[in-house]
């Protein structure tokens, strides 16, 4: 039974769900939390990939080859995936200013959705996308036959997507009460 705004639901639902849009007065479990960090940490690390590559702060893209600097923010990882599986398709798209475009446009709107827990099933789904792309180039896997991180992470991005991961540390309980929203539910 679940008790919300002093009125009692029965509910099939596990009792170990997080209650992620918690009203006045109800209890937000650990678990909550436990997403909220993950929501946090995962969209910090496609911003901060972002951020790299436009200023080439010298975590993994030098100065000289930042964005504003003229550099191309795809052409190193492409470029490297030359003898993959995949390496003819995935070198060619090296370096062409629309896939340097859509890139970092990924980069920045997935990593801020997740920041602000708003617009995370969009986020979702274009940074799934975005890193089964990335697996892919990587084809065939030097430490594992099928799975690396950018799966896992896929997997944690539908995670959020589904959990309602926006609601605790963040706006995705008032975002998802917009009339936007709720006309287009796609962008809870």
């Amino acid at each position: 039974m679940t008790v919300t705004k002093g009125h009692h639901q029965s509910s099939h639902a596990d009792p170990t769900a997080p209650v992620m849009d918690a009203p006045a007065g109800s209890v937000i479990r650990p678990v909550g939390y436990v997403w909220a960090i993950a929501r946090i940490s995962l969209g910090w690390t496609f911003l901060w990939a972002f951020l790299d590559k436009v200023f080439g702060w010298g975590f993994s893209t030098p100065a000289d080859r930042a964005w504003i600097a003229g550099g191309s923010p795809t052409t190193g990882f492409l470029k490297g995936t030359g003898e993959n599986a995949l390496g003819g398709f995935f070198g060619g798209l090296a370096g062409q200013t629309w896939v340097d475009g859509l890139f970092m446009i990924g980069l920045l709107g997935i990593g801020v959705a997740l920041i602000l827990g708003a617009g995370i099933r969009i986020a979702a789904i274009t940074g799934g996308l975005l890193l089964v792309l990335m697996w892919a180039a990587g084809l065939p896997l030097e430490t594992n036959p099928f799975l690396d991180e950018h799966l896992v992470y896929a997997v944690v991005l539908a995670g959020l997507a589904l959990g309602g991961a926006g609601d605790v540390l963040g706006i995705g309980a008032w975002w998802g009460r917009t009339s936007l929203v709720g006309r287009l539910p796609i962008l809870r």
